[in-house]
C-alpha cells in the first residue's frame, strides 16, 4: 500500500521558508517522504509519537535533526503539519 502525502496550504508556506534556510536538506527530505509515503514504519524514519500533540515525527537528516510532523489518517493519507527542528514540539 502506498499512502498520499497531504501538503495543506500552512504546511507549504513552512516547508518553502524551512528549505530557504536549509537548502542543503531538499535531497535528504525527499528521499525521506518518498520512503514515508511507501512504509511509514522504516526503521530509518525514526517515526515517533509526539506526546500530548496527538501527531508523529520522522527524521530526515541525522547530522542535523530535522524532524517532520505529520498526522496519521485512517483513509491512509498523511497530512503534513510541520516541519524543522525540536523547537516544532512547542508551537
Amino acid at each position: 500500500m502506498t499512502f498520499e502525502i497531504v501538503r495543506p496550504d500552512s504546511y507549504a508556506k513552512r516547508e518553502i521558508k524551512f528549505f530557504k534556510k536549509h537548502p542543503e536538506l531538499i535531497k535528504q527530505y525527499v528521499m525521506a517522504l518518498k520512503l514515508l509515503s511507501l512504509d511509514p514504519l522504516h526503521p530509518s524514519l525514526r517515526l515517533n509519537p509526539i506526546k500530548n500533540k496527538g501527531c508523529h515525527s520522522i527524521s530526515i537528516n541525522m547530522q542535523y535533526r530535522v524532524l517532520l510532523t505529520l498526522k496519521l489518517m485512517e483513509d491512509g493519507r498523511l497530512v503534513l503539519i510541520d516541519v524543522g527542528d525540536h523547537s516544532i514540539y512547542s508551537h
